[in-house]
């Protein structure tokens, strides 16, 4: 008499199985159409990010062309400053989506991008101290008034 009590149990759960079975077996190994959607973000994420470390680059080029510059008047160093601040405003935002990245960086996607858009980073924090430096400390120093003068020369 048990043994007809668990009988509806023992079906069902064949029935589960087989159907389950089934169905795996109609599946491929792997749905390529969802394989290839996944890669497409991929490639479509590591675009993003060359594109800004792009921005970014051409951004710092602009800004080490400034350095050179000699005889700016008080309302250019009135905008090279507000410059100095808009770059570390820009350098703060990019730290938030660089710590942003930390998942993605520990699962080792899209690494070369990752960093290149870090180096990039960096260089913009490392342009804004330079500009800084040049127009509003160096210039205080005899001898770099001296070294610039002759700098100017050689151009």
């Amino acid at each position: 008499m048990d043994s007809l009590v668990h009988k509806p149990e023992i079906s069902e759960t064949f029935e589960k199985v087989r159907k389950l079975s089934f169905e795996e077996k109609k599946q491929a190994v792997y749905d390529e159409v969802k394989i290839n959607r996944f890669l497409d973000k991929i490639l479509e994420f590591k675009k993003t990010f060359e594109d800004k470390t792009n921005r970014i680059n051409h951004v710092i080029e602009r800004i080490e062309r400034l350095t050179w510059y000699n005889e700016v008047d008080s309302d250019s160093l009135m905008q090279i400053n507000d410059l100095i601040s808009a770059i570390r405003d820009l350098h703060s935002s990019l730290q938030r989506q660089w710590a942003s990245l930390n998942v993605i960086r520990s699962k080792g996607i899209a690494k070369v991008e990752t960093k290149n858009f870090k180096a990039a980073m960096d260089d913009l924090k490392d342009v804004a101290s330079d500009l800084e430096s040049r127009f509003f400390f160096l210039p205080k120093f005899p001898n770099f008034q001296e070294t610039t003068k002759e700098l100017s020369l050689i151009q």
